[in-house]
């Protein structure tokens, strides 16, 4: 099987899409969810990551033999559509799909920048207005950069997560050493249930990694690149991921850990690194939620367009349109936007990863159903339906017993996106019925 004929116009590197995934994950793990899972997790949210750096592995690997066989900035989106047969299906999935690893990881990640920002230039309260003022400017910012194009996108997010690597070394350094190891004994664990549950949770750090999947037109040979940009993220982030955990749980009780919410490895650094660790930290955050929401815009792109040319979206989001060429990057900033200024961090968290879990765990289901086609394993594509599914089903029995708003907000963002869909697909009916009557 040949490779497609990308590498004359193609423009990211193998490197750049490593360091897109690895930016898109961590901001919005490490910095935005460690308080949200250890709500829920305690002190073991160490296992937490780890046990969804191997579930966003096995379903990593369903992505990598879907891109292999179709390589396309459409993504998980395009892969539905060749594993199913429902076209109500694949446009429900593709609407929450957008809305939750587009959109909802967009707003969060943002939200937290905005809380970091806003408590270091005037002590502001987290989800103030200064707060969802600093988000939308890092919106609009990304937005340019990824106008900017690919080139100047790679640059940066090397630098960037660069420097992230720098400084966790520094913190995990400095950390680790201090721990103590009671505050991780396995006595001040919660249930298995809880743990179970907060992997669906968890699970969302890691959502990151599906904007790989969305640049498979940037690289000049994808089939071969993208499977190890997508394991090469995967594995730095989870190494990463357990490791601060460790040494924030390990350093801080969880009520304390829980309090800091997304300032918490901010304050984690400050015991052992003093005020200077505290300022680091804080460094680290506003970069790594920058390079996240960056990485989130800039893979929305090529998403928004290839649904826009098969009408699955409206031509809104296409390329030629009355907001031109970036119209569905423009939209989703907007959404990005109207998303940061009403929901809270922790209700887009709930949501965000139960949704796009469900989505990637119909692309799973896919994966089986093709999995002669793909040439992939049995044991591999049953084994990342199962987990999926499992977890899944654990959260939402959750959500539904302990956050009734967020799970039914979910139901919500399940039924809108029915409701577009169906609205859509009427107008898309109604203007082809018109175009055929004029010309009879």
């Amino acid at each position: 099987m040949s490779e497609p004929a990308t590498a004359a116009t193609a423009h990211l590197t193998v490197r750049g899409a490593i360091v897109l995934g690895v930016g898109a994950m961590v901001g919005a793990g490490i910095f935005a969810l460690l308080g949200q899972a250890g709500a829920v997790a305690g002190s073991a949210v160490w296992i937490s990551f780890l046990l969804a750096g191997v579930m966003s592995t096995a379903l990593g690997y369903t992505l990598v033999k879907f891109a292999i066989r179709w390589p396309s900035s459409g993504g998980i989106i395009v892969y539905l559509s060749h594993g199913f047969r429902s076209r109500r299906l694949v446009a429900v999935a593709a609407w929450l799909g957008y809305l939750t690893a587009i959109v909802v990881v967009g707003a969060m990640v943002a939200a937290s920048f905005g809380d970091y920002a806003a408590e270091l230039i005037a002590d502001g309260p987290a989800g103030g207005w200064l707060s969802k003022l600093c988000a939308v400017v890092l919106v609009a910012f990304g937005t340019w950069l990824t106008i900017a194009g690919p080139r100047l996108v790679d640059r940066v997010q090397s630098v960037i997560v660069g420097l992230l690597l720098v400084v966790f070394a520094v913190f995990i350094i400095g950390t680790f050493t201090q721990v103590d190891l009671s505050l991780l004994a396995p006595s001040t664990y919660p249930g298995v249930d809880d743990i179970i549950a907060s992997i669906a949770l968890t699970f969302f750090a890691f959502l990151g990694f599906a904007v790989i999947s969305f640049v498979g037109d940037d690289l000049p040979h994808p089939r071969r690149q993208m499977p190890v940009a997508l394991y090469a993220a995967l594995a730095i982030t989870t190494v990463l991921y357990v490791l601060v955990a460790v040494c924030v749980f390990g350093t801080l009780p969880v009520d304390e850990v829980v309090a800091a919410g997304p300032r918490a490895l901010a304050v984690a650094a400050e015991p052992t690194l003093g005020q200077a660790g505290y300022a680091m930290m804080t460094v680290a955050a506003l970069l790594a939620t920058s390079s996240s929401v960056t990485a989130v815009l800039y893979s929305s792109r090529a998403l928004t367009a290839t649904l826009a040319d098969s009408g699955t979206f409206p031509p809104a989001f296409g390329s030629r349109t009355r907001l031109g060429s970036h119209g569905g990057l423009l939209i989703t900033a907007l959404l990005m936007i109207l998303f940061v200024t009403v929901l809270s961090l922790g209700a887009l968290a709930s949501v965000g990863s139960a949704v796009s879990l469900a989505v990637f765990l119909l692309v799973a289901i896919a994966a089986f159903r093709l999995r002669s086609e793909l040439r992939a394993s049995t044991l591999l594509t049953a084994a990342a339906v199962t987990i999926a599914g499992v977890v899944l089903a654990w959260f939402v029995v959750d959500l539904f017993h302990h956050q009734r708003r967020s799970f039914w907000f979910m139901v919500a963002l399940v039924a809108l996106a029915f409701v577009v869909d169906e609205v859509w697909t009427r107008r898309r009916k109604s203007a082809a019925a018109a175009q055929e009557a004029g010309t009879t």
